[in-house]
């Protein structure tokens, strides 16, 4: 019985996140045909990015306080519908209203739906009676990985039989996703965190110095992510000067590969190495990814930069909530909400980071690219700040 099997529920957790990944990563395909159909220049397209993620903070700040009195199943219901609205809407919208204003509306439609999965999900996992709880959480963020390669590839393989001119109608495909997981979701079972009932306050939270390592740790994280998942296919295609199809599948197709590597290896061998260590190596390599794919003069090379930033960048996201939720046990649903509203800020800020200063730089993606390797850098000072915590509390 779907109605009484908490396998039903991680399944439909699964598409949440396929969800949020056509709602992340279909748009940044498109950013060039934006570009030359609707004649926006690359500081507005990249306000689009950072848009998107303005309006998830706000859905998370909300969400912190007003989840768990609605309940996560209507909230997760509303999720899916908004994002039907707004993948619908980006083919309508742009028609109907002044384009740039249309691809905003569309955003902003998209952009709640995404942030309410964000905040949702994953509190809605970990409140499943399963064990390996960290491989549990790996493997499910490994969902967005695939589904992301799900939307470039499936996408550029539409743009090659039918012309990036029909992009509208893929648009329109895409958003049967979400429309399905709305029935499923009304029918599986669904718990709630423990935090919920214990009434652990976002006041308590902010108290808290261990929450603020955390928020750190998930802005780099979302940060490092997009900064290269947002521009890898521009960056393949104009910086790198190959085509769109060999962009999309050499930028961020393989990026998300990568990363789903990543996560689901993880979630295989979570119990022979030590989480933070893990993050730990995988900051030292996405500086390196960063450095490969800004400054090779060889595209094959800066290529291969965009790639292993995916591998390096998988564990950030689902590795800070694992170490959030067990270091700080009864966070509830206002610590991954407000956990959720830090990554969004990274995620809207690194993007609008590469953007801004390609920008002042002639349209040099390279040089964009270049600046993001702050991110990583601040991650890795994040793990230094926790494992300090951790010797200090032992010692006492």
């Amino acid at each position: 019985m779907i109605r009484q099997n908490y396998n039903h529920t991680i399944y439909a957790a699964y598409i949440g996140y396929i969800t949020q990944a056509i709602i992340v990563n279909f748009s940044p395909l498109l950013f060039l045909t934006f570009q030359r159909d609707y004649q926006i220049s690359l500081g507005r397209i990249s306000f689009l990015v950072s848009f998107n993620f303005v309006i998830q903070l706000l859905v998370d700040m909300i969400a912190a306080r007003y989840v768990d009195r609605i309940g996560y199943r209507p909230c997760i219901l509303a999720a899916h519908v908004s994002s039907v609205i707004g993948l619908v809407g980006l083919a309508l919208f742009p028609s109907i209203l002044p384009p740039y204003a249309g691809l905003l509306l569309a955003t902003a439609f998209c952009a709640v739906g995404g942030g309410l999965i964000e905040v949702l999900i994953s509190p809605i996992v970990e409140a499943c009676p399963t064990e390996k709880k960290e491989a549990a959480m790996s493997i499910l963020h490994s969902f967005y990985s695939w589904g992301q390669v799900f939307v470039v590839l499936l996408s550029t393989v539409f743009f090659t039989l039918f012309g990036a001119q029909n992009w509208k109608i893929m648009a329109v495909i895409w958003a049967l996703v979400p429309f399905c997981n709305i029935f499923y979701f009304s029918q599986v079972p669904i718990a709630t965190l423990p935090g919920a009932e214990s009434g652990f306050s976002i006041k308590n939270l902010f108290k808290n110095r261990l929450f603020w390592v955390f928020s750190l740790l998930m802005a780099c994280a979302g940060a490092s992510e997009q900064s290269m998942a947002q521009w890898a296919s521009a960056f393949a295609e104009a910086g790198l000067q190959v085509s769109k199809t060999v962009g999309d599948l050499a930028g961020p197709c393989a990026f998300a590969v990568a990363m789903g590597i990543t996560r689901a290896l993880y979630g295989k061998f979570s119990e022979k190495v030590p989480l933070s260590r893990f993050m730990t190596i995988s900051g030292i390599l996405c500086v390196i990814s960063y450095l490969l794919a800004s400054l090779s003069p060889n595209p094959v090379l800066a290529l291969v930069g965009c790639s292993l930033c995916g591998f390096s960048v998988g564990i950030m996201w689902p590795g800070t909530l694992s170490l959030a939720s067990k270091r700080i046990p009864l966070g509830g649903t206002a610590m991954f909400a407000l956990l959720a509203l830090a990554g969004d800020l990274g995620c809207a800020t690194g993007p609008a980071l590469v953007g801004n200063i390609s920008d002042a730089f002639q349209s040099n993606l390279k040089i964009g690219i270049l600046f993001a390797i702050c991110s990583p850098i601040l991650l890795l000072l994040g793990l230094f700040l926790l494992r300090a915590f951790r010797r200090k509390a032992a010692e006492k």
